[in-house]
């Protein structure tokens, strides 16, 4: 059984997803692949220590303040959406990756001598725990704003809110 919990975020409504463990899912609601994880049937629940921590994050998180401790994850994907994905929290709070070096640190790590950068962009674009595994960091070759399943906006917005990029950039 899924339990799902509702947050309201300065960027519009959150929908976060739990096994009753762990969280398994954070999606802004309406986005690409909303919810593409989450098993049917489920219920809302928001008793659940897993969604305090999770809440308790984001709190911290849109309060401009880098949170010290990540919830309880558990990734519903594939071995190499994973692997993307467990690099996707690797980068800091404040910084940002391009699809290109994900890409060259992934290869690595299969132990290959190269990995397409769109493959990359489509497991970055599939994350189902958004901000906590922070897909909104990935940029563009030449460190252009690209792709995410929010929208533009938002990705703009989270990376201001981390002081990445200026108010007046794109």
């Amino acid at each position: 059984m899924d339990y799902i919990t509702h947050y309201e975020s300065p960027l519009g409504g959150i929908t976060l997803a739990s096994d009753g463990e762990s969280l398994t899912g954070l999606w802004f609601d309406g986005q690409k692949y909303f919810a593409d994880t989450l098993c049917r049937p489920c219920e809302t629940r928001s008793d659940l220590a897993v969604f305090s921590d999770a809440t308790r994050w984001l709190d911290m998180y849109f309060g401009g303040i880098r949170p010290d401790f990540t919830p309880p994850l558990l990734m519903r994907t594939t071995g190499f959406r994973r692997l993307v994905w467990e690099e996707l929290l690797s980068i800091p709070y404040g910084s940002t990756m391009t699809y290109g070096e994900i890409a060259r640190i992934v290869a690595q790590r299969m132990g290959r001598k190269h990995m397409s950068a769109q493959a990359v962009g489509s497991a970055v674009g599939h994350n189902s725990i958004s901000l906590i595994i922070p897909c909104h960091r990935v940029v563009g070759a030449n460190r252009s704003l690209t792709g995410y399943a929010a929208g533009l906006d938002k990705k703009l917005r989270l990376l201001q809110l981390e002081g990445s990029v200026s108010r007046n950039a794109w």
